[in-house]
């Protein structure tokens, strides 16, 4: 996994809803402003609804902060336009089926459903500069207070 003060590959390109507006931006296009990419697995399941139900909540207070919010799964543009719908979402949500971010990342780890073992990104967030480094991970996310751990992260980050 990419670590803190190291550089990521800004290059690739996602698909994205940003309000009801759907395109493909390179990522390096998202950097105007310090960014936050949390990562989830799937729309419209448990962990990943009370994930992004506690981002919901506490967006404004993390735009607020200076940061820029996104959200990225493996979900199609149109899943995630549905999904912010549902859940009053006004951030970013990404669409990365190749998991282009968690290999720029360096973030893909062993997992296991249903006895199969698959390869798939780790559920983290990345604090990123504008110039694409690294400046916070937190490897393994709290869903239910994932808003909170942001923020106590660009609290920490501040000082």
């Amino acid at each position: 996994m990419i670590k803190p003060g190291e550089k990521i590959d800004t290059s690739f390109t996602l698909d994205i809803v940003d309000g009801n507006e759907e395109r493909s931006v390179v990522f390096s296009d998202l950097l105007d402003r310090p960014v936050i990419v949390t990562v989830y697995m799937k729309n419209n399941t448990g962990g990943c609804d009370r994930q992004n139900k506690s981002l919901a909540e506490k967006a404004d207070e993390i735009v607020a902060k200076g940061y820029k919010l996104v959200a990225i799964s493996k979900d199609s543009c149109n899943s995630h336009k549905k999904y912010a719908e549902k859940l009053g979402i006004g951030y970013i949500l990404a669409s990365d089926p190749d998991h282009s971010f968690a290999q720029a990342a360096d973030s893909l780890v062993e997992k296991k459903m249903y006895g199969k073992t698959f390869h798939g990104p780790s559920r983290s967030a990345y604090f990123i500069d504008t110039d694409g480094t690294v400046k916070a991970i937190i490897e393994k996310v709290d869903t239910a207070n994932h808003a909170g751990e942001l923020l106590e992260k660009i609290s920490e980050l501040e000082s």
